[in-house]
């Protein structure tokens, strides 16, 4: 790791998630397997070589699940990365499998939780997971929807206590789901759909920021549809960065809470993404920025 590298990230910041105090720019593994997430990876060489440089460059939080692929970026993780480092936090989901048509199904039933977690300490190579975020089923896509949560919170809460878990967090939760869930078991992050235009989490954050809970925006860059915007544009044209440089930073800027987990398959567009933390956004450019996304 260069020191050029680590100063950059460094200059992200840093939040408590899982006991361990992790930079808030992270790393999202999802992108690792093949399309659609589905299946190995075109160039698995490649793949190693964008885990291993996120490390090397100062990421201590990776994000995957073993429904990724299914289990390929896990094992991808492990190959690596293993043995790991001691600062690294990995936080993995559970709560969906993959069909052999490649579909997203939902798996919350007790046995298909207990399975799963089983799966990601086997193919992750560990004896304990860090985090692991009961990923919650919307009506529609990665929308959230209202629904009790006790019965899949109590499966991983008994997993917790038998020391196969340290932390549980909540992917795809409303605000109401992350309160009931609090009542279940301490909920350490929340992870959700979030970016410069997609907003409707601001009140959550919020809240979430003032008991310290960590926010994990999941499509921080707009997922498989990349935020496209003329004024974003212009406002990375004018700063001399890349609208995507920007879109984090803005992340970044929004709650001290908000940990960005952008994913990619290619060295060169880790390397984009992290230098984004050493991006200033000045007042105008919040304010541009802020219009574009009530205009979203």
């Amino acid at each position: 790791m260069s020191d050029t590298d680590q100063t950059k990230i460094d200059k992200s910041g840093s939040f408590t998630l899982g006991g361990k105090v992790v930079r808030r720019l992270g790393y999202g593994a999802m992108q690792l397997a093949g399309p659609g997430v589905f299946g190995p990876p075109k160039d698995r060489d490649a793949a190693i070589a964008v885990l291993r440089h996120a490390i090397e460059a100062g990421v201590n939080h990776i994000d995957t699940s073993d429904f990724y692929g299914p289990h390929v970026t896990n094992q991808l993780i492990r190959e690596a990365l293993a043995p790991y480092p001691d600062d690294l936090l990995i936080v993995t989901k559970v709560g969906a499998r993959r069909g052999a048509d490649a579909s997203w199904l939902q798996a919350s039933s007790a046995e298909e939780l207990r399975q799963a977690v089983h799966d990601n300490l086997r193919n992750l190579g560990l004896d304990v997971l860090d985090v692991v975020n009961m990923r919650l089923w919307g009506d529609h896509g990665h929308a959230p929807a209202e629904g009790p949560v006790e019965r899949e919170l109590t499966v991983l809460a008994e997993l917790q206590q038998r020391g196969l878990i340290r932390h549980i967090g909540l992917s795809n939760a409303t605000a109401r789901q992350v309160e009931e869930g609090r009542r279940v078991c301490e909920i350490v992050c929340v992870q959700n759909h979030y970016n410069l235009v997609h907003r409707a989490d601001d009140a959550l954050i919020d809240d979430l920021a003032a008991k310290g809970i960590a926010y994990v925006p999941f499509f921080p860059l707009g997922g498989f549809s990349p935020i496209q915007s003329g004024l974003l544009s212009d406002v990375a044209s004018r700063l001399g960065a890349t609208p995507m440089q920007v879109a984090l930073a803005w992340l970044l800027n929004r709650a001290p809470n908000i940990l960005p987990i952008p994913g990619t398959s290619s060295v060169r567009h880790l390397q984009e993404n992290l230098a984004a933390a050493d991006l200033v956004l000045p007042a105008d450019a919040l304010e541009a920025l802020d219009k574009l996304g009530k205009d979203a």
